[in-house]
């Protein structure tokens, strides 16, 4: 489903986490989720259709989470990016640690803190594709 152009790549090596964030996300209808289970399929997947926000986990094979962000910022600097993690609180590992917009220890309330901040990655940008005749929304954003 490509829901009205909002796009989120799912980046995990667990078929179970793949499968439950695609089924949670997939639930708001504006958004279609993609899934790769290896960051460098994920890579080349992104160089052709980037994503609107990609989530990825931490630790998996042949390429971490960190080194993918970090590739993705080299790339595309303001793509927003969820770093979804057993080991964040452990490892102290935050925003400005990771590169990530937001970095999410997995736990019993991490589908509620995921849904919400993939909402507010999604706000901050318009959608790639919006509607024929349709100009996409401008958000305002308050400066602190």
């Amino acid at each position: 489903m490509d829901g009205d152009g909002l796009q989120v790549l799912v980046v995990d090596d667990s078929a179970m986490v793949r499968q439950v964030m695609q089924s949670i996300l997939s639930t708001d209808r504006r958004i279609g989720v993609k899934a790769a289970a290896d960051p460098l399929i994920a890579w080349a997947k992104m160089q052709k259709d980037p994503p609107d926000v990609v989530i990825t986990d931490l630790e998996m094979p042949r390429m971490d989470g960190l080194e993918l962000i970090s590739r993705l910022r080299g790339h595309a600097p303001s793509l927003p990016i969820v770093l979804l993690s057993g080991f964040s609180e452990t490892l102290g590992l935050g925003e400005s640690s990771t590169g990530a917009d937001v970095v999410l220890q997995k736990s019993a309330n991490e589908v509620s803190h995921l849904v919400r901040a993939v909402n507010r990655l999604l706000r901050r940008k318009p959608a790639r594709k919006p509607p024929t005749g349709e100009a996409p929304l401008k958000v305002k954003r308050k400066t602190v």
